[in-house]
């Protein structure tokens, strides 16, 4: 991953109706949520939430796709991993002392090879 494209996406992950959204599409898994059910989870009206939505997209942090009149967003969980890989990369010297989060599949847990519990998302502060 280039050092600009992780500048941006770590930009984006900085304000926190952006992180909140994130770590809720995150949760949400592959299928993802709608906007009007994340707006709702939120509580962000639906032309903020559209803002902090295009800017995720904008960075690949997230995809939406249309179904009917909903647009459908789910986090990119490649991207979120290619992150992850260029934050720790040759961490501890090279020693392997992380465990192998980046390579997690949606909603597994790497250690224990289940799925994880999920915890709701934190709603930010107005």
């Amino acid at each position: 991953m280039e050092t600009l494209t992780a500048a941006e996406r770590l930009a984006a992950l900085g304000h926190e109706y952006r992180l909140a959204i994130f770590r809720l599409l995150v949760q949400a898994g592959p299928a993802g949520l709608n906007a009007s059910a994340i707006g709702d989870a939120l509580g962000l009206a639906p032309n903020t939430l559209s803002f902090h939505l295009a800017h995720l997209s904008r960075v690949g942090l997230i995809e939406g796709h249309r179904e009917s009149r909903f647009i459908h967003y789910a986090a990119n969980f490649a991207a979120m991993g290619d992150l992850i890989a260029f934050l720790t990369d040759n961490c501890c010297q090279g020693s392997p002392c992380l465990s192998t989060t980046a390579a997690c599949e949606p909603g597994c847990d790497a250690a224990a090879g289940k799925k994880a519990r999920v915890a709701p998302a934190a709603r930010p502060r107005n």
